[in-house]
């Protein structure tokens, strides 16, 4: 979720960036960035667009095996999915380029790849086994970003930032009913996510992100999410 305001020409990223999430759930994620690139015309406007990869792993902790409890936290989480491909970025209030401090609205829109575990229904031989789908999702929100530094380091300028953003969800009903036996409507979940997290290359990169449904699925988990990343980056 970070952005620095930097006047960088606009060019493609190769596994640039990622992350390793604990969440409270006993789940843990790794994800990486793929690419990163821009479509349109250069210096005048272009279109962000994020390839990401990831797997999940719900071994850690008190997760059950064979639990949607994973699929619950994905839902709501914008960087999940075995595949995850989005438009996203910063559009900053304050157009300096060598302004640390500024504000700006955070967005993401994308198609991700996710998976579930098929709800035991009596003579459905698949039962227990994970099944694929595809989710459409979107946020937008409140971003705030500052200068952030190590002591020993004082040219080593970072940012941190919090922001603030919801969150929306769907997938085909149909394929949901299959994970989730009660859904009912139109496969529809959303809900707001807060967060806060520091960022200094070679140094540190850190986020903690709270995560709450307002509608979630129809199941009986009904929990709130923390999330704790270590982020990494290779860019210079």
């Amino acid at each position: 979720m970070t952005a620095k305001h930097n006047p960088r020409p606009q060019r493609a990223e190769i596994l640039t960036a990622g992350s390793v999430d604990v969440i409270n759930t006993g789940q843990v994620n790794a994800s990486a960035r793929l690419i990163r690139l821009y479509i349109g015309e250069q210096g005048r406007w272009a279109i962000p667009l994020s390839i990401y990869s990831g797997v999940s792993s719900g071994n850690f902790g008190h997760t059950r095996a064979q639990s949607n409890d994973i699929l619950v936290a994905n839902l709501i989480n914008p960087l999940s999915g075995i595949t995850n491909i989005s438009i996203d970025g910063v559009r900053f209030f304050q157009r300096d380029s060598l302004r640390v401090s500024n504000s700006g609205l955070f967005y993401q829109i994308g198609e991700r790849l996710l998976t579930g575990i098929r709800a035991d229904a009596q003579g459905d031989p698949f039962s227990g086994l994970p099944i694929n789908f595809l989710n459409t999702y979107g946020s937008a929100g409140l971003y705030l970003q500052t200068g952030a530094w190590d002591r020993s380091n004082t040219r080593a300028l970072g940012v941190a930032w919090f922001a603030v953003r919801y969150i929306v969800c769907h997938s085909d009903p149909k394929i949901l009913r299959q994970v989730f036996p009660m859904v009912i409507g139109t496969g529809v979940y959303h809900g707001y996510s807060i967060g806060w997290g520091v960022e200094i290359t070679n140094f540190v990169n850190i986020k903690l992100v709270y995560y709450n449904y307002v509608r979630r699925p129809e199941t009986e988990h009904n929990f709130p999410l923390y999330q704790f990343s270590f982020n990494y980056s290779l860019r210079k």
